[in-house]
């Protein structure tokens, strides 16, 4: 892996993806985007990962579809040994690389810690990750560790003026019709 070459951390590290497990001897690896489309991954140069403490820049070669995946070549990963070292690794760019939204706009790492809390005051917990679903997106939300109803996790419905009346990136608000969403726990399923 002699082209990777130690790096600065970024000031502030969005994670784009993951590397997955290598495919074929070559050294070529599957790759997981976390891009709204998932060639928009490619957009974003340089790529670091993080190997023991150390940030590293990995500089793509290559990259194609394969079935259902995406598969790429880094340079100077050249067999399957050096692609195994490297499965599993976060895809991280500095934030600053993404474009500019409009007003009103944000991305889903913009949500992460806010703090969900029902129209009448109730608070639902963090947010602590985003899911596509398809339909629409979806917030799951770590609860507070006094939750009422022992609640662990929430999955609560992404749909801006439906269910979430507010977002000011400090706090987001959605209505309260707290019996249909408390039963979202995957802890009591």
């Amino acid at each position: 892996m002699s082209k990777q070459h130690t790096a600065q951390a970024p000031v502030d590290p969005i994670v784009l993806g993951k590397m997955g497990s290598s495919y074929g001897i070559r050294g070529w690896l599957r790759v997981f985007s976390s891009t709204e489309d998932a060639e928009s991954i490619f957009d974003y140069q340089p790529w670091l990962i993080q190997k023991a403490g150390q940030w590293q820049v990995v500089e793509l070669e290559s990259w194609r579809h394969h079935n259902q995946d995406i598969i790429i070549k880094l340079k100077g990963v050249d067999d399957r040994d050096a692609a195994n070292l490297l499965t599993n690794c976060e895809i991280i760019v500095d934030s600053s690389q993404l474009p500019e939204l409009e007003e009103g706009d944000y991305y889903w790492k913009d949500l992460m810690g806010c703090q969900v809390v029902t129209t009448e005051g109730y608070s639902l917990g963090k947010v602590i990750d985003m899911m596509e679903t398809g339909s629409n997106d979806v917030l799951v939300i770590k609860a507070n560790l006094k939750d009422a109803f022992g609640i662990k996790e929430r999955l609560v419905p992404f749909l801006d003026g439906q269910v979430i009346k507010k977002v000011d990136l400090n706090y987001a608000y959605y209505r309260s019709r707290l019996g249909s969403w408390f039963l979202n726990s995957p802890d009591k399923r």
